[in-house]
């Protein structure tokens, strides 16, 4: 079975204006110091939180990479120079950006909200040479299916909902009540995993909140979930269709 676990404890962190906002970075950047790298089309992945009181990251240039923002609790602000406005968005809201040839914004969290910020590779050879762009997409827009004990938040699968350049990529959110699920794997994807709250089990692997996996090579796989347990899951190709700025630029 390959499964790789990344305890919180072995994760970079981070933090932002003397630690109004911290950071732990299952897949941080190379100077991060955590021990995974790039892989995949997969080149970033920060969850965010503000524990005590509202703060902003001040406004800041991308290119290239799609960045996504998912409010996993309470409420952010955002702002960038192609809307040229503050947007507020809720627990359950996505953001999406393309920073193509480039594009700066700005965030706030409200006290007591958390993130992830996560950033997809599109083939950045081709993105650096595109238009910038942006999209929300609300909690309401994702399906919730119910079914043996598993509540499934599709928030995009083989019809690309949020119209992501980055090849192959899905995005789920589980939620599973006590006991032992079934969990399938696809072929020639990694499935890269969050432990939001709770417990599980798979096989004799324990994993809790905070905790990073990466599973690949498996058909279907048991877990046992204790404890309310809530996973965020990204799939994404093994091998994607194009070089990845981490190939070229060998981060790996």
């Amino acid at each position: 079975m390959s499964i790789q676990k990344f305890s919180k404890e072995t994760q970079a962190t981070g933090n932002f204006n003397y630690g109004e906002i911290l950071e732990n970075k299952p897949l941080g950047f190379p100077q991060d110091g955590g021990e995974l790298k790039p892989y995949s089309n997969l080149f970033y992945w920060a969850y965010a939180w503000a524990p005590e009181k509202d703060s902003t990251i001040g406004l800041h240039p991308h290119r290239g990479f799609e960045i996504c923002s998912f409010v996993l609790k309470g409420e952010i602000e955002h702002y960038d120079t192609l809307l040229d406005k503050w947007i507020t968005l809720s627990e359950g809201d996505v953001q999406v950006i393309k920073a193509g040839k480039g594009i700066s914004h700005s965030e706030k969290l409200k006290s007591g909200s958390e993130i992830f910020q996560i950033w997809f590779d599109p083939n950045i050879q081709e993105s650096l040479y595109t238009n910038a762009s942006y999209n929300d997409f609300k909690t309401k827009e994702f399906p919730l299916l119910s079914s043996n004990g598993v509540e499934k938040k599709t928030i995009s699968d083989e019809l690309n909902q949020i119209d992501l350049d980055s090849d192959g990529i899905q995005i789920f959110q589980y939620n599973f009540k006590d006991g032992i699920h079934e969990h399938s794997i696809k072929n020639l994807f990694y499935h890269s995993i969050f432990i939001l709250s709770g417990d599980l089990n798979i096989g004799d692997q324990v994993f809790n909140k905070g905790d990073f996996i990466i599973i690949d090579s498996e058909k279907k796989i048991q877990l046992s979930a204790k404890n309310n347990c809530k996973i965020f899951e990204i799939i994404s190709p093994i091998k994607p269709p194009y070089k990845t700025y981490a190939e070229v630029h060998n981060v790996n």
